[in-house]
């Protein structure tokens, strides 16, 4: 299973990369390939491409703020969710994501 995610937080630097390495290591956890793509002060970085987006199986968007490109998006199954989920609650984030892909 591939999953993209994007992680940002107002000031985009702590919970950002905090959200990013929780999803990351959510992702290991449960056997998924995982691209997380940050939004920030230092601008996007590792950028979720169409070809990500093509083949994934669903979407993680884990922010506080409105994220530029969220429209990428829109035909993918998406769970939306606080900054700080990914970070205080690994496993809900993932039951809630597998419970969206397998009811789509």
């Amino acid at each position: 299973m591939f999953i993209v995610c994007v992680a940002a937080c107002p000031t985009g630097i702590a919970h950002t990369y905090m959200a990013a390495e929780a999803l990351e290591m959510l992702g290991k956890k449960n056997g998924w390939e995982i691209k997380v793509e940050t939004q920030g002060s230092t601008g996007i970085e590792n950028e979720i491409t169409e070809d990500d987006i093509a083949r994934a199986d669903g979407a993680i968007i884990a922010t506080e703020i409105l994220i530029d490109g969220v429209e990428r998006f829109e035909l993918l199954t998406k769970l939306e969710c606080s900054v700080a989920d990914p970070i205080k609650q690994p496993d809900a984030v993932y039951n809630t994501m597998m419970h969206l892909i397998n009811n789509k």
